[in-house]
């Protein structure tokens, strides 16, 4: 494999990587204030996807990209609500299995409204847009990928960290109860969590989509699936740890495919789920929780 060759691949595994990184986050926020892996997250992606389609069908991009995050973020919070809220005191398996109810839920429903057939995804003004680096050749998507993932993940470390949203968050994911006795408002920081990974997700989905071109009503389940897996690597609970697992994931994945191994490229990320769980279960940058007495 020449120099010009392997930078290519790995431009495209970075680019996958950022997209996969802004869906993993999502996993960990809600991991880390409710102890619940949101399964419908992936599903939430693609129907993101399919907001996208039918806003740009009337409306001019730069009004229909807003709307259809616009449109994730509103179907985060209502899966919140109406599947999660009202589970709050059940035991943490039911939260679960609501959860994976919720992803078959969207997946059926997006087959009933939109058919099983793949819809072409809208090419936004630009983002495909071709640049040569000598033998490099790369769009506009891929450069923007990784730099966007990196400032969005260090806008929300600054949000977190830094204003009264953030405290709350911090508070709830470390004790619910205490937190309420506080006068921390739980509910509203928990739907300021879904919030903020469903607009992640949208943001995702706009990435993701723009490069494949087509969506579909099971296109969420494989990408949600694998950002699992970067959330888990990168130790779940810990944004930056999501960002590193995200990149690592996409960039495997996409060599994998270079080599000529693509059957293997699924079967790779879930071998590394397991590696990871076996050697090392809290993650590359995950601490182990103290138990509570």
């Amino acid at each position: 494999m020449s120099l010009a060759t392997f930078v290519q691949h790995l431009l495209t595994g970075i680019s996958l990587g950022g997209a996969y990184a802004l869906i993993a986050i999502g996993y960990t926020m809600v991991y880390g204030i409710l102890r619940l892996i949101n399964f419908a997250h992936g599903d939430i992606f693609m129907m993101s996807g399919y907001f996208m389609i039918f806003a740009i069908a009337s409306l001019p991009w730069f009004i229909a990209v807003p709307i259809a995050l616009i449109g994730t973020v509103i179907l985060g919070i209502l899966i919140e609500k109406t599947a999660y809220k009202p589970l709050r005191s059940a035991p943490r398996m039911s939260v679960m299995i609501s959860a994976i109810g919720v992803a078959y839920l969207l997946e059926n429903l997006a087959t009933y409204l939109f058919t099983a057939i793949p819809m072409a995804y809208p090419e936004i003004p630009g983002l495909k847009r071709i640049f040569t680096f000598g033998e490099i050749t790369t769009s506009l998507v891929t450069i923007l990928t990784p730099v966007l993932t990196i400032i969005l993940t260090i806008v929300l470390l600054q949000l977190i960290n830094r204003t009264k949203i953030g405290m709350a968050m911090r508070a709830v994911s470390k004790d619910t109860e205490a937190a309420r006795l506080m006068g921390i408002k739980v509910d509203s920081t928990i739907s300021m969590t879904f919030l903020i990974g469903s607009l992640l997700a949208g943001i995702g989905a706009l990435l993701y989509f723009t490069d494949r071109m087509t969506v579909y009503p099971y296109s969420g389940a494989l990408p949600g699936l694998k950002c699992f897996v970067a959330a888990v690597l990168g130790g779940i609970g810990s944004i930056p740890g999501a960002v590193i697992g995200g990149f690592i994931i996409g960039i495997c994945e996409t060599f994998i495919v270079a080599f000529g191994y693509s059957t293997f490229s699924d079967a790779f990320t879930f071998m590394l789920l397991i590696i990871i769980l076996l050697v090392r279960p809290t993650g590359l940058f995950g601490e182990a929780a103290a138990d509570k007495v």
